[in-house]
């Protein structure tokens, strides 16, 4: 009973954080090898004993998602967290003009948001419960986690959760791990900003809570990075750097006319959904636009 229950427990997760279809990205743009950074890791779990962290797959670590140190040209204060989930990063502002870049998964609840707000809560494996309301409305899909679920790999928000609030308010926003390391990068179905374990568990350990978080907006997005283009294998890049050749899709802004092979317009990025094959758990959201993950809907379990 308790295997089948973690395993509905997983299946949820997954749908909940989007697409687990890995999808490769072009050989081109893998590293030769895993870097230390993203090798498996033992982590203590939320009980104390020990728990695995698998390393991440090479195929995932395409450019703009590997964690590094870039120029950055932003106002804001060493310290500051800027999330641009147009870009599909997340900033942590150094000084000296730079900031660690970190590549992040946007879901539908990622765009939600936007404005300054303060990390006040800081949880590592974090356990989660649906609200009451999602309780009284799905209870075919949710009471069986009524009690909450516990942290560990098979919890949507993975190694380490920052919440977001505005003062005493909580805006259920969440930067969290994942279930899903195929997903960074791309825009999902569900989910917030989500990153991978190793690199939550990175920014954990720099920030305390009362950190200043910035979410920029599309105008802002476009403001300081230019339009961004979708590649076909679902991430993106800076549409100056598209190539003549290459098939690509408009995110924020438009992508020139002189890179592509035909017109493009501006796109929401999040309305594509995938659906979770599962013979447990299923996404009854999953063509809703209007849907809002039960990781983001969450509140703390007790």
């Amino acid at each position: 009973m308790r295997l089948a229950s973690l395993l509905a427990a997983a299946a949820l997760g997954l749908a909940a954080c989007g697409p687990s279809q890995e999808t490769a990205a072009p050989a081109v743009q893998q590293p030769a090898t895993v870097p230390d950074i993203y090798k498996a890791r033992t982590d203590t779990g939320p009980d104390g004993n020990p728990i695995q962290i698998a390393a991440v797959r090479a195929a995932y670590l395409v450019d703009r998602n590997q964690r590094q140190l870039v120029p950055y040209n932003g106002t804001e204060a060493a310290g500051t967290i800027v999330v641009n989930p147009y870009a599909r990063v997340l900033y942590h502002v150094q000084d000296g003009g730079q900031a660690m870049r970190y590549g992040v998964a946007v879901g539908r609840a990622g765009k939600g948001f936007e404005g300054s707000a303060t990390i006040a809560r800081k949880a590592a494996w974090p356990s989660w419960r649906p609200t009451d309301n999602m309780l009284r409305t799905e209870p075919e899909l949710y009471s069986q986690f009524a009690g909450g679920l516990p942290g560990g790999m098979q919890n949507p928000l993975g190694s380490r959760a920052l919440y977001l609030y505005q003062g005493s308010v909580d805006t259920y926003y969440r930067i969290h791990g994942t279930l899903d390391p195929s997903s960074i990068g791309k825009a999902t179905s569900a989910g917030c900003i989500r990153m991978f374990n190793q690199d939550v568990i990175d920014l954990f350990e720099q920030i305390p809570t009362g950190t200043k978080v910035i979410v920029r907006s599309e105008a802002d997005s476009l403001r300081m990075e230019g339009p961004m283009a979708e590649t076909p294998e679902g991430y993106v890049q800076p549409a100056a750097q598209v190539q003549p050749d290459m098939q690509m899709t408009a995110v924020s802004g438009t992508v020139p006319a002189t890179t592509a092979t035909a017109p493009v317009t501006a796109a929401d990025p999040y309305a594509s959904t995938a659906t979770v094959q599962t013979a447990m758990v299923t996404d009854p959201y999953a063509d809703d636009s209007a849907f809002v993950s039960p990781v983001e809907s969450a509140v703390p379990g007790q």
